[in-house]
């Protein structure tokens, strides 16, 4: 199993706007090509951050799925448009689990 960390700083006073738009359109359209192990948002240290965590069962299988995301209508006319102005950073992090980790 692979597993994708993405950090996304937003714009100062974006967070619940970003957290509903997510929830109600965003959500719906990517849980349809990846598997969320958590979401979660700052509140110490650096602020203004979303991090979210998505499964995949390999490389392979991740960049099939974000292609097909690409080219659902609903996430390119209805969550992009509203949601990627709201952001200032995007960061991604492909994770591997140790042999001793809980989640494998």
């Amino acid at each position: 199993m692979f597993y994708e960390m993405r950090t996304y700083t937003l714009h100062i006073g974006k967070m619940k706007q970003y957290l509903e738009h997510f929830e109600k359109e965003g959500l719906p359209v990517i849980s349809r090509y990846a598997k969320l192990v958590g979401w979660w948002y700052t509140e110490i240290g650096e602020l203004n951050q979303v991090v979210h965590i998505w499964a995949y069962e390999s490389l392979d299988d991740r960049i099939e799925r974000r292609a097909a995301l690409y080219r659902d209508a609903d996430w390119l006319e209805r969550f992009i448009p509203v949601a990627f102005p709201m952001l200032v950073r995007m960061e991604s992090k492909l994770l591997m689990p140790a042999a001793f980790s809980p989640i494998q």
